[in-house]
């Protein structure tokens, strides 16, 4: 175990926010977990568990130990005439693993290709992308008890997954450390392509025969082309959730806003597009100082080089209260914010 003091945090956050942390140390097994959490080292109650760093924001020092999960490998441990199920460990990077299933032609994970971060961020946000969200190919993970020093697995049932959220960011948020994640992948693909832009993308790319090295292609080339590189501008990926309303509510602000974009979400409810209603008020390509709004995603909130973590706050709160007062719609952040 090596815990080191006062550690700038600018490598490990994708914001390239230049907070530091009192204490910081890696883990490359849950018994190294253990090992830190049980020291004799003077930690505070403050810990905070980071992985690839790409879905926080610092706001300032953190005041208490930061402890990085390394925890690696990727296994395949059961097949059956479908499926194969492959166990990776939640240091693994996501899109070396996307990579990793698309060379190997196992199938479900090629539309969330060059998503950044971390194995283990998957099912804590039930991430998504293009038509497919985690819990399309999740068959169960194993946490860590902080407290109670216990691992526990957890089947698709019990992480309760929604819309960007699961039991790891409400009912257990801050008490368990994901160590694996398991996933069940097709050994005959169903292709998605529903999402507009990837069949555009596959017809400007002159593919014939669809596949998931074709597809996972296409989605990489329109994420280069729509997102900013976190190693060029420090950025967070979509910084809002697009919020999710009543039909009624939506039909209202259809007859106020006729070009408002939006999509069905269930029967009773409709999903708005977060970057539409943040453009239409004006913040598309807005800066100040090092902080701004990403002249090409209105979604995406960007460190141009040192804006201070509450910089980049403050104006997410800005955006906020402007679709508020324009569309009387509620946006929520999607980035995790470390006070």
């Amino acid at each position: 175990m090596n815990v080191q003091e006062n550690i700038s945090l600018k490598q490990y956050n994708t914001f390239g926010i230049d907070a530091a942390a009192k204490y910081f140390a890696t883990f490359e097994s849950i018994a190294e977990l253990e090992e830190v959490l049980n020291s004799k080292l003077q930690t505070p109650n403050s810990k905070l568990i980071l992985g690839g760093g790409s879905n926080i924001l610092l706001t300032k020092d953190f005041d208490g130990i930061v402890l990085k999960n390394e925890i690696k490998g990727i296994e395949v441990v059961n097949e059956d005439e479908d499926h194969i199920y492959i166990k990776v460990g939640a240091g693994e990077n996501w899109h070396q693993f996307v990579m990793h299933c698309v060379q190997h032609n196992y199938a479900g994970v090629e539309n969330l290709s060059l998503i950044p971060g971390n194995v283990g961020a998957s099912p804590m946000q039930n991430i998504g992308a293009y038509g497919v969200e985690i819990k399309d190919v999740f068959y169960e993970l194993e946490a860590f008890h902080k407290q109670e020093k216990f691992i526990e697995k957890f089947s698709l049932t019990d992480c309760d997954f929604g819309y960007r959220e699961s039991v790891f960011k409400n009912k257990y948020k801050d008490q368990f450390v994901i160590a694996n994640v398991t996933y069940r992948l097709n050994k005959r693909p169903f292709f998605n392509t529903s999402y507009g832009a990837i069949n555009q993308e596959l017809e400007r790319m002159g593919v014939k025969e669809l596949s998931i090295q074709a597809i996972s292609q296409a989605v990489i080339n329109i994420r280069t082309s729509k997102l900013p590189d976190p190693k060029e501008v420090g950025n967070a990926g979509s910084f809002f959730k697009n919020p999710i309303i009543s039909n009624e509510q939506y039909l209202e602000l259809k007859k106020a806003f006729p070009n408002i974009v939006a999509f069905p979400s269930g029967n009773d409810h409709t999903k708005l597009a977060a970057g539409w209603l943040i453009e239409q008020c004006g913040w598309k390509g807005y800066r100040k100082g090092d902080a701004g709004c990403y002249p090409k995603q209105a979604l995406v909130l960007v460190n141009y080089g040192s804006a201070p973590g509450k910089e980049i706050f403050d104006l997410s709160e800005e955006i906020i209260q402007s679709v508020k007062k324009t569309f009387r719609v509620d946006l929520e952040r999607e980035v995790n914010i470390i006070f």
